[in-house]
């Protein structure tokens, strides 16, 4: 069973990078194809050709495509994420200030949605076609479809504006207090946890009501257990393999959708330094990011992948 486990372990980690290495590609070639020339507009329209192109021989841009990438993927390898074109500060020490920021954003959004998001798939499956079922889809779907920007600027407009609560930016010191960080928080946790609950919710209702329809189920009924001892006791433990998917894939999503939250709230997180730093065309800083939040992604869904098989014996030992 461990060997399974490892093997298994060991297929999926080269899967994830050979996934990062093309997503790599894709970055650095989609960085390169942003509109204008990099150099001049970081020194401006009053700068001489010959300024610019020696602005361009100092950042390697006269070099070929294929040199340059792998000049990035070595540096990569060594663990030198660069240097910042807007400041000239290490990228790695612009990172590290602010990945614990989105880190801790998405846990907490984290802490609240996953708990929720259960708890209301058993009840809903549980009560399945009453009216609180119906209402939780109705308000399920109603999340999903408007997008986390809408979903933001709503919750400010009620909590920030009209009720005055919650601070609508979230601008945070570096010696702020954990209660600080906590009430500024507040509502981009909340516009997190309303998608990712709504996805969750879903999801886990789906897997039990398929199980429900099992012979098992059926002839547990017949011995006159109740409903939810069902549920509880025999239906969730057998649908763990897709709701930990579920939850690693919507783990993966908030700490990559948060880039929208970050900028509408002004959160100081990855995201926030991922679009400053393309407004300013600072592309080392890009690159870093955008692979960050890849290398995350990818991270997440590669141990989805590993639950969701491990946690499942037919898949685990698949018949020939």
């Amino acid at each position: 069973m461990m060997n399974s486990i490892f093997k298994l372990l060991l297929q999926r980690l080269a899967l994830g990078l050979l996934s990062l290495f093309a997503v790599s590609v894709i970055i650095f070639l989609a960085v390169g194809m942003l509109p204008g020339d990099i150099a001049q507009a970081m020194l401006g329209q009053s700068a001489t050709p010959e300024t610019v192109a020696a602005f361009r021989t100092q950042l390697g841009l006269d070099l070929p495509p294929l040199t340059r990438f792998g000049h990035w993927i070595a540096h990569l390898l060594q663990g030198d994420l660069g240097v910042s074109l807007a400041n000239q500060r290490p990228i790695a020490e612009l990172v590290a200030s602010r990945l614990g920021n989105t880190f801790s954003l998405a846990a907490l959004a984290a802490l609240v949605s996953v708990p929720l998001a259960l708890l209301l798939g058993m009840l809903s499956a549980l009560y399945r076609n009453s009216w609180f079922d119906r209402l939780l889809n109705t308000t399920a779907l109603s999340a999903v479809s408007f997008p986390e920007f809408f979903v933001a600027y709503l919750l400010i407009l009620v909590f920030a504006v009209k009720l005055d609560w919650f601070p609508s930016i979230s601008n945070l010191a570096p010696d702020a207090s954990f209660g600080t960080v906590l009430e500024r928080s507040v509502l981009p946790v909340a516009t997190l946890s309303l998608v990712v609950i709504a996805q969750m919710m879903r999801m886990t209702r789906a897997s039990l009501i398929n199980l429900l329809a099992s012979p098992y189920i059926e002839m547990a009924r017949l011995k006159g257990i109740s409903q939810s001892r069902i549920i509880f006791h025999h239906a969730l433990p057998n649908a763990l393999a897709p709701i930990v998917n579920v939850v690693a894939l919507n783990l993966a999503y908030l700490v990559v959708g948060v880039v929208v939250v970050e900028v509408v709230f002004v959160y100081p997180g990855l995201g926030q330094l991922l679009v400053d730093s393309v407004a300013k065309r600072d592309i080392p800083v890009v690159q870093a990011c955008s692979l960050i939040f890849a290398a995350t992604y990818i991270l997440l869904n590669t141990t989805a992948d590993v639950l969701s098989i491990a946690s499942n014996p037919r898949l685990m030992h698949p018949k020939g």
